[in-house]
């Protein structure tokens, strides 16, 4: 007769046991050290590319140069990561796990932080580290001071007798336990990651930015439509925005001029009459690299500067049809810079694309670039055009580029500041060139509850990997010759622990305090001597 062996086959999961099943998986350590890694490498292409939030003409920027992959980026949230949904949802499946995950343990830890050391187990020799010793005093006198010296020092300590049991005579006991910091300081990490998720989401609702470019001598109101580009939170609305203003009054910037580090930024400031709100008076403020302002619980940061050549644009019949400043956006170091004219009220409609070169030069390999980025040598290329803009057709075009399908070029010139340039259709003059500062106005309700939570995570954590749990015992009783006999064991409740130290502390506390009494009794009996001798 042959054994078979059946093997017995779960039952399938009805709904409500798969939720169980799911929600255990999602609430344990293991799944949230993986959301939580997640969400790192779901904020790499934050860092990497460039995101609507901080510069929107850099990320135009870079679809115009990138045509195939740019806007398959554009259409999965790469240039607005923090804001795709799926990095939403990473961030609250994570929000979710560490809550499930955290506040259970909260309430066991408190639980063993309520309960005392467990009893001292009977066989101390087992242990981890095991000391044994005989010694004079009654085992109370020992157990009564060694407990009492742990208390001072910090444990939590527990004390007790055992009566004789099967040939075993009994005894005093003590336990005591120390570490409980790590385990609080582990719970106070995760909570603080919990606490900066928060603050993070509500900078992300309520929360909004926005950028803009700002000619000197020209000013800002802190409304929707003076921004270039504005980006705000579910929750947020424009009647959420501060009604500050400020007028950039002089921009400062200086460059290296050493052979060393010719070129490099050394001082970047905008000096602005700052107007905090309708109706107040200005007052002058200075914003650095880094170093904002703050107005009504927004920042106000400078991001970002450059040119902004002036011309002067004249029809065929010598009327003046433009006549500003042109923002002209870098591109590269030295500030070759590019941008574009466009004037609709002329007839025909004329259209410039140009170059400006802050420090001018010219080869046969770079063609016309700029060697420095202050503006030592400045000069303007220009490609002229007339026809049709292609504004009508109310298909949106982006200031900084021209379309020309409907429109033929007239010709190129370089331009000095000063030079006129006439063709058939009217004319240019170059007038000179002033310069712009970008800016970043920021509101983040939660940016100081999360520096706040992330400080604590800090300390938590160090205190959590330098703290080590661990347990001490000690057991006194009397042995046949009418000595007490004194078992000391420890045991470490972290990995690669080791409690040599804390056993021969113990061991150390209970040799002193016999040390004191025999001194103290050496003491009494030599003042007695003496007394009999008087």
């Amino acid at each position: 007769m042959s054994d078979t062996r059946v093997e017995a086959v779960a039952p399938p999961l009805d709904s409500q046991g798969f939720l169980r099943w799911a929600w255990r998986q999602l609430t344990s350590m293991r799944v949230a050290l993986i959301l939580l890694f997640a969400l790192a490498v779901a904020s790499v292409p934050g860092s990497i590319l460039p995101q609507r939030g901080n510069n929107p003409l850099l990320v135009d920027e870079w679809i115009d140069q990138q045509p195939s992959l740019g806007p398959l980026l554009d259409r999965l949230g790469f240039f607005d990561v923090y804001g795709a949904p799926w990095f939403a949802a990473i961030y609250l499946l994570l929000f979710v796990s560490l809550i499930g995950c955290v506040l259970p343990r909260v309430g066991h830890h408190w639980k063993a932080m309520r309960t005392p050391p467990p009893i001292a187990p009977r066989n101390l020799d087992r242990m981890q580290a095991f000391s044994c010793e005989t010694v004079d005093d009654a085992p109370a006198d020992v157990s009564s001071h060694v407990s009492g010296e742990l208390r001072r020092r910090g444990w939590r300590v527990r004390t007790g007798s055992d009566a004789a049991v099967d040939g075993d005579p009994g005894g005093v006991w003590v336990s005591a336990e120390k570490g409980y910091l790590r385990e609080t300081g582990n719970l106070i990490f995760h909570l603080a990651l919990v606490l900066i998720l928060v603050a993070v989401a509500a900078g992300g609702l309520f929360g909004w930015r926005g950028n803009v470019i700002v000619k000197e001598g020209n000013g800002f109101s802190n409304t929707l439509t003076q921004y270039d580009a504005w980006g705000g939170g579910r929750l947020a609305t424009a009647d959420s925005i501060p009604p500050f203003s400020f007028t950039l009054d002089d921009f400062d910037v200086e460059f290296e001029r050493s052979e060393a580090q010719r070129g490099a930024p050394r001082l970047f400031e905008a000096r602005v009459a700052l107007q905090n709100e309708p109706g107040a008076g200005a007052q002058e403020d200075l914003i650095e690299v880094n170093s904002p302002i703050s107005v009504a619980g927004a920042k106000v940061f400078l991001v970002g500067h450059g040119y902004a050549p002036s011309f002067i644009v004249r029809d065929a019949s010598g009327d003046v049809v433009f006549d500003d400043d042109v923002v002209f956006l870098p591109q590269d170091g030295n500030f070759t810079s590019t941008g574009v004219i466009k004037i609709p009220d002329s007839d025909p409609q004329l259209g410039f694309r140009g170059l400006f070169l802050p420090t001018s030069a010219i080869d046969d390999i770079r063609g016309p670039h700029s060697v420095f980025p202050d503006a030592d040598d400045p000069s303007v290329f220009l490609s002229a055009w007339y026809g049709d803009l292609g504004l009508a057709s109310g298909v949106p075009q982006s200031i900084y580029s021209l379309s020309t399908d409907e429109m033929e070029q007239i010709g190129l010139r370089a331009l000095v500041p000063g030079q006129v340039w006439e063709f058939a259709q009217g004319e240019i003059e170059f007038t000179g060139w002033t310069r712009w500062s970008s800016f970043q106005i920021a509101f983040d309700p939660g940016k100081e509850a999360a520096l706040v939570a992330s400080v604590l995570a800090m300390l938590a954590l160090t205190v959590s990997l330098f703290t080590r749990r661990r347990r001490i015992w000690l057991r006194a009783r009397d042995d046949e010759q009418g000595s007490t006999l004194v078992g000391v064991a420890g045991l470490s409740k972290s990995e690669m622990g080791d409690v040599s130290e804390d056993v021969r502390a113990v061991q150390q506390i209970a040799a002193d305090h016999i040390a004191g009494r025999k001194a103290a009794s050496n003491e009494t009996t030599s003042n007695d001597d003496r007394k009999s001798e008087q």
